[in-house]
């Protein structure tokens, strides 16, 4: 997808169940911690909506969340923490992988969060090339 796109989307190399464990072993690689991990499918299905499988990966570096947390002004970006991957299948039978473009959200911020975002951005597709090119 094109850079100016608030989304990012691409088609894993795997499986659904293996995309999801290869992206949480990406994420633990590089010191990211994975507080939550959403099964969108089986919250769905106890509502009685069958859907494929979604999952939802949460993800979090306390090296990053915290220069930002530190400061007050700064803080409001929590309501982008933690960062997510979204892992799915889609109708064709084939494994996606979807991330915010938080490099969009850089313009107009502080120095600490533009900063900050860059290298978390820069970490998540790092992450993401762990199942797709």
């Amino acid at each position: 997808m094109q850079v100016d796109q608030s989304i990012f989307e691409k088609e894993s190399l795997f499986g659904f169940n293996e995309t999801v464990e290869l992206l949480l072993n990406a994420a633990t690689d590089r010191e990211w911690n994975n507080p939550a991990t959403h099964d969108l499918q089986n919250s769905l299905a106890k509502a009685g909506k069958a859907i494929l499988p979604v999952t939802v990966i949460e993800v979090c570096k306390p090296e990053y969340s915290g220069q930002m947390l530190e400061l007050s002004d700064e803080r409001i970006i929590s309501v982008m923490m933690p960062c997510r991957i979204s892992v799915y299948e889609k109708a064709n039978g084939k494994t996606y992988v979807a991330t915010v473009n938080y490099k969009l959200f850089t313009t107009g911020q502080s120095e600490v969060i533009r900063d900050v975002m860059m290298e978390a951005a820069n970490d998540l597709e790092e992450i993401v090339r762990a199942v797709a090119r």
